[in-house]
């Protein structure tokens, strides 16, 4: 009867385990398609540091990793469309506008050119 007991007890333990295993493989299968850019860029980086040592290196790193690609800066028309967003509030909140008055006020704010 112990034997019985000690077979089912190590064929559960062994069952749980192989299903945690299973998951653990199949949580990074999906993460490296995320990472994949970052990782692409730290390649890049590392290669550019191949000759930098200590602490030359390490502020290059830091320089190279935060740098944004060159099309990720804002665009001109975004820029614009966020100043008049900024002074349409700003408006409005020296108005001491709320409610359905503010949203109005919004809508006729932003949509007028120039």
């Amino acid at each position: 009867m112990t034997k019985l007991f000690s077979l089912l007890g190590l064929s559960l333990a062994l069952s749980f385990g192989s299903a945690y295993a299973a998951g653990e493989a199949a949580a990074p299968a999906s993460a490296p398609a995320a990472k994949s850019a970052q990782q692409g860029k730290m390649a890049t980086c590392n290669k550019d540091a191949a000759d930098k040592k200590g602490d030359e290196r390490k502020a290059f790193m830091k320089e190279c990793l935060s740098a944004k690609p060159a099309g990720a800066a804002p665009s001109d028309k975004k820029t614009a469309q966020q100043e008049k967003m900024k002074a349409c509030n700003k408006e409005a909140g020296d108005k001491t506008l709320k409610g359905d008055e503010r949203k109005a006020f919004m809508k006729t704010c932003l949509s007028n050119k120039g």
